[in-house]
């Protein structure tokens, strides 16, 4: 079942969002050489604490860490820890949850460490969070979940081709469903599988994480012995962006977005929903 919202719930599920905004501005600060994924983690639940709100990533099935902190090569689920410092030419995507009066927010950005990376590196993440927005801006009343999966699929592979021959939309993780629980339905691919048909309709009230990860090579993955650390499987260096999304009758909300996505939206052509 699809959780459908009222106008005051998706109030407070921006007010966890802003929370999470908030998180990614101080850890991307903190996301230096010589700084650990843990110092980032306890960047987080400063952030968390001083807002009153609680995180919804430490203990969602014994996950250790107030955030994933995912460095080069890990695409998702990466567990901040001592060992792991980052270093000069380092990518890292930060997943941030929050939880405010039983709502929740999600959202994941990659941020570069330090400087000496690649254009291709910088264009990987510019594809990887530009066919986001392409997927947020499809987020219409009448159109169907698939129409987002279309717009994410579509706008990658419109984009020149990496030395590596073909961007690897990652097939195993996507986007889902956001309210009173962190992960709800509807589940979303960042591309089309026919076999699962359209998917629900998009309609008021309906608040989706919209987030493509996107790799240098293969779209496989595989899960490390911790259980949690997700790598490609070619160990090709991934980016990860996401927003929770709420469409409302006047459009789409960015609920993780300061500004609720007015900026990126105008640019496809599409009005943000008043905050």
């Amino acid at each position: 079942m699809v959780e459908i919202k009222t106008p005051e719930q998706i109030a407070k599920m921006r007010a966890a969002g802003l929370v999470v905004a908030a998180m990614h501005r101080e850890c991307a600060a903190a996301a230096v050489p010589g700084a650990t994924t843990k110092d980032l983690d306890e960047v987080a639940a400063k952030v968390l604490s001083d807002h009153g709100a609680k995180p919804n990533f430490l203990g969602y099935g014994g996950f250790p860490g107030n955030i994933c902190t995912s460095v080069n090569d890990v695409v998702v689920h990466g567990i901040p820890d001592r060992e792991t410092v980052l270093k000069d030419g380092d990518i890292i995507s930060i997943d941030a949850g929050a939880i405010i009066d039983g709502w929740h927010g999600d959202a994941a950005l990659t941020v570069f460490v330090g400087g000496g990376h690649s254009p291709e590196l910088v264009e990987l993440s510019r594809v990887t969070e530009e066919s986001m927005w392409a997927g947020i801006a499809a987020m219409r009343k009448g159109n169907r979940l698939v129409d987002i999966s279309k717009a994410i699929e579509g706008y990658i592979r419109r984009q020149p081709r990496p030395s590596s021959g073909r961007y690897g939309i990652i097939e195993d993780y996507g986007g889902h469903g956001i309210g009173s629980q962190m992960h709800m339905d509807p589940h979303l691919l960042n591309y089309v599988d026919r076999r699962r048909g359209k998917g629900p309709k998009l309609v008021p009230g309906i608040c989706l994480a919209i987030e493509p990860m996107v790799s240098l090579g293969t779209a496989k993955t595989h899960v490390l012995e911790d259980d949690w650390t997700v790598k490609t499987d070619d160990y090709s260096w991934s980016s990860h962006w996401e927003h929770s999304v709420a469409l409302t009758e006047q459009g789409p909300l960015v609920l993780t977005a300061p500004d609720g996505g007015k900026a990126k939206l105008a640019e496809y052509g599409v009005e943000a929903a008043p905050d």
